[in-house]
């Protein structure tokens, strides 16, 4: 089974266990967890090369990169008005990350954004970052929703 595959599964189990509202931060270091603590032992039963959610084989047809540990996908829904782009870019920029791409719309009034941010160089880890978005979002009056790459691709495959 591919590392990815392996990831979307625990996830996916996770989540019928504890069910939808359970805590997007826990889950993602449960699935950390859970996954480099078995698979030294798929490496070493399954002959293949160790792999790490930063290095995922092509194995679905898909592009060899399938997402980073380094990366995170920034999504930001709300009512429009000045300053959300520069409130949500003000955080990036403390973390020392950096916009990798960016998009953002308006429709009727309704702002929705989406940015994939590269952390390597942050010393915030994913879940910090997250809640300095959660309550930004809050004084902003948007949603805002933080998750590392990797994580996402494996828990939005189908």
């Amino acid at each position: 089974m591919a590392n990815e595959e392996l990831i979307y599964r625990i996830t996916r189990a996770i989540y019928e266990r504890l069910g939808t509202s359970a805590d997007e931060a826990a889950v993602e270091q449960l699935v950390t967890d859970i996954y480099q603590t078995v698979e030294p032992s798929l490496s070493k039963n399954g002959g293949a090369a160790p792999a790490t959610f930063t290095s995922v084989g092509a194995s679905f047809g898909e592009a060899a990169h399938e997402g980073s540990a380094d990366r995170l996908i920034v999504s930001v829904f709300g009512v429009d008005h000045p300053g959300i782009v520069a409130g949500v870019s003000q955080i990036l920029a403390e973390a020392d990350c950096s916009i990798v791409d960016i998009n953002q719309t308006v429709v009727q009034g309704k702002f929705a954004m989406v940015i994939i941010a590269n952390t390597a160089r942050s010393q915030s880890s994913a879940t910090e970052l997250k809640e300095r978005f959660r309550s930004e979002g809050g004084k902003l009056g948007v949603h805002i929703y933080a998750q590392r790459e990797d994580l996402f691709n494996a828990m939005h495959r189908i």
